[in-house]
């Protein structure tokens, strides 16, 4: 079994801030990533209330415009793996799954069924860049975070399992740490996961020193400047 620099409670812990908030974080504590390693496309989220789930990734591909063209048995096969191969992690995970076809979405994987058997299997959601249907169906507290909504499975079938993935411009690994909602995903690199509180923390300080001056009598542009000399001194 892996070992990780973070447990299942800093997980959990960093569900409590929105997603765009995660960004923020990860521009202070790993400024590198500023401008990759999250969607970049409008997402449709199955239940936009839902808190944000934050978890291990599970990567896999899947085609649904037209038949696997392996047999009934080599497909229920492949599927019993990516099942064994989403329930195999000692933490809690989030899917992510890239739709290959030329027009993503034609057919959807997700649905009623497989948001509760993946929730079973230990999955807080999914990030797709393809289709999710069922939407008043779905496991309740499982969230969907996709590109298409769509009524019909098509042909959907998984392609391959546990490699590098691309969602939306967000490129994942098997075992990185997802944090999504209703406003797309972002990976966090493992080694700022516990930076993550911290970083946010400081964040807010210094967003309060521009936020109080707006609300000031005769607010202006001099005194915006000052603000935000201000917050650039805080640390």
């Amino acid at each position: 079994m892996a070992n990780y620099p973070f447990t299942a409670a800093d997980l959990e812990a960093l569900r409590q801030w929105d997603t765009p908030t995660i960004c923020n974080a990860l521009e202070l504590v790993a400024p590198h990533r500023r401008g990759h390693g999250f969607t970049v496309r409008p997402m449709t989220a199955v239940d936009p209330k839902l808190p944000p789930i934050c978890g291990l990734a599970r990567t896999g591909t899947q085609r649904a415009a037209f038949p696997s063209g392996r047999s009934k048995e080599a497909d229920r096969a492949m599927r019993v793996a990516w099942y064994e191969y989403v329930a195999d992690a000692a933490l809690p995970t989030v899917v992510c799954l890239q739709d290959l076809d030329d027009t993503p979405g034609v057919g959807a994987f997700w649905g009623e069924v497989n948001s509760a058997v993946h929730q079973g299997l230990g999955a807080q959601g999914v990030v797709t860049n393809g289709s999710v249907r069922d939407l008043d169906m779905f496991a309740p507290g499982f969230q969907g975070i996709a590109g298409v909504v769509n009524p019909s499975h098509a042909y959907v079938h998984i392609v391959a399992l546990n490699l590098d993935v691309t969602i939306h411009g967000m490129s994942v690994r098997h075992d990185d740490v997802v944090h999504a909602d209703r406003h797309g995903a972002v990976v966090i690199p493992h080694d700022v996961v516990t930076k993550i509180p911290a970083a946010i923390e400081l964040g807010a300080r210094r967003e309060k020193v521009i936020l109080d001056m707006v609300k000031t009598p005769g607010f202006n542009v001099a005194k915006l400047r000052d603000a935000l000399s201000k917050a650039d001194d805080i640390h």
